[in-house]
C-alpha cells in the first residue's frame, strides 16, 4: 500500500484521540481480549458490553471457563446468538488448561490451533494482547480498505479477500499493531459507516480513493443476498402433574446446547395442531390432550425466518423418548426461565406461560 507509514501514523493518532471507552480496552489480559473479540463477531458493541461484563465476572480467567458446566456457559451466552462461539470458547479453554499450562498462545499460529479461533480472531488477539504485527480483516476493516483503495470488485471474491489481508498485513507491520488494527475497526464502526459515512471526520480523507471519486457508499461491492427461507414450526408447554417438559438440542448445529419447549418443523401443507401431535410423538415419545393454541413467535435467523406457533397441552401417560434432542427435564414452570435458552425459545416460553 502506498504511503503506508503516513497512513499508519494518521490512523493510530486518530484512534488514540477518538476511541470509544470500551471495557475490554481497559485491560491487557489476553483472555479478556479473546472473549471480547469472539463476542464481537457479527454482534454490535452495544449488545456485547453487558454480556462481556457478566461473563468476566462469572468466568474471570481461562481456568474458570475450562472447569465450568456446559449449561452454565451457555446460560451466560444465551441471547447473544451464534451459539457455536460459546461452545468453541469452552472447548478451547479446556485445551489451554489441559495442554498449554493455562496460558493462551501468543502468536497467530498457536491461537489458530484452538477450536473456533479463525484468521480474524487470531490476528486481533495476537496484535492487541501480545503486540504481534498480525493483520485483521472484518467487515469494518474491509469497508475502510475497499474505499481507501477504491476496490470496485466483489468484496467476497477470493482475490479481493486475499488482497485485503495483504494490505492489512502491510499496515500491521510497524509499532503498536494492536492500536493500528483497532483504529481500522473503530474507523469503520464510527466514521466509515455503510451509509452516510462521515468523510469530513476521517483521518484518511486526503488519500481515500472513494472520497476522491465521490461515491464511497458504492463500496464495498457485494453480491445480493438470497432471500431467507420461511420455516413453520410448532412447540408446546407440555405439563404433567404440574411440571413442564424442557428439551435440550444436541451440542452441534443451530442453537446447539440450548433448552427449549418440545416440538418441531411442520411438514409441507401440514396443519399446526396435527404437526404438533406428530412432532411430540416422534421427538419426545408423548401423546397429549387438552391442546390449546396460545399464539405465535416470529424470529429472523441469517438464512431463515421462523414462524413458531405455540401451544399448551397436558401429557398423557408414557415415558419420554428423545429423537433429535439430547436431554430433557420436568421442571416447575417458573424454573424454565433459569435454563440457558435462545431468544426465540425464551419468547415462546413466556408466551406459553402467560
Amino acid at each position: 500500500m502506498k504511503a503506508a507509514v503516513r497512513i499508519r501514523r494518521a490512523l493510530v493518532t486518530w484512534y488514540r484521540n477518538n476511541k470509544r471507552d470500551l471495557p475490554w480496552r481497559r485491560t491487557h489480559d489476553p483472555y479478556a481480549i479473546w472473549i471480547s473479540e469472539t463476542m464481537l463477531q457479527q454482534t454490535r458493541v452495544e449488545a456485547v458490553i453487558p454480556y462481556w461484563e457478566r461473563w468476566m465476572k462469572r468466568f474471570p480467567d481461562v481456568a474458570a471457563l475450562a472447569t465450568a458446566d456446559a449449561d452454565d456457559v451457555m446460560g451466560h451466552w444465551a441471547g447473544l446468538g451464534y451459539y457455536s462461539r460459546a461452545r468453541n470458547l469452552h472447548a478451547a479453554a479446556r485445551t489451554v488448561v489441559e495442554e498449554l499450562g493455562g496460558e493462551l498462545p501468543d502468536d497467530v499460529a498457536g491461537l489458530r490451533d484452538l477450536k473456533g479461533v479463525g484468521r480474524y480472531t487470531a490476528g486481533a488477539v495476537a496484535s492487541i494482547a501480545f503486540d504481534r504485527p498480525a493483520p485483521v480483516v472484518d467487515g469494518n476493516v474491509a469497508r475502510v480498505l475497499t474505499r481507501l483503495l477504491e476496490i470496485r470488485e466483489d468484496v467476497a471474491s477470493p482475490s479481493v479477500v486475499e488482497r485485503l489481508w495483504k494490505e492489512a498485513a502491510a499496515l500491521a507491520r510497524g509499532p503498536n499493531p494492536g492500536d493500528l488494527n483497532q483504529a481500522l475497526m473503530e474507523l469503520g464502526a464510527t466514521v466509515c459507516t455503510p451509509r452516510a459515512p462521515h468523510c469530513s471526520d476521517c483521518p484518511l480523507t486526503r488519500c481515500c480513493g472513494a472520497r476522491a471519486a465521490g461515491d464511497p457508499e458504492t463500496m464495498p461491492v457485494k453480491q445480493p443476498k438470497a432471500s431467507p427461507r420461511r420455516v413453520e414450526a410448532v412447540c408446546a408447554l407440555v405439563c404433567r402433574r404440574g411440571r413442564a417438559l424442557a428439551v435440550r438440542r444436541p451440542p452441534h448445529g443451530l442453537l446447539g446446547g440450548l433448552w427449549e419447549l418440545p416440538g418441531g418443523e411442520l411438514e409441507q401443507v401440514e396443519a399446526a395442531e396435527k404437526g404438533l401431535a406428530r412432532s411430540l410423538r416422534e421427538r419426545v415419545g408423548l401423546d397429549v390432550k387438552g391442546v390449546e393454541r396460545v399464539g405465535s413467535v416470529r424470529h429472523v435467523f441469517t438464512h431463515r425466518v421462523l414462524e413458531l406457533t405455540v401451544f399448551r397441552a397436558e401429557a398423557r401417560g408414557g415415558r419420554v423418548s428423545l429423537d433429535g434432542f439430547d436431554a430433557h427435564r420436568w421442571l416447575a414452570r417458573e424454573s424454565l426461565a433459569d435454563l440457558p435458552t435462545s431468544s426465540v425459545a425464551r419468547k415462546a416460553m413466556a408466551l406459553a406461560a402467560s
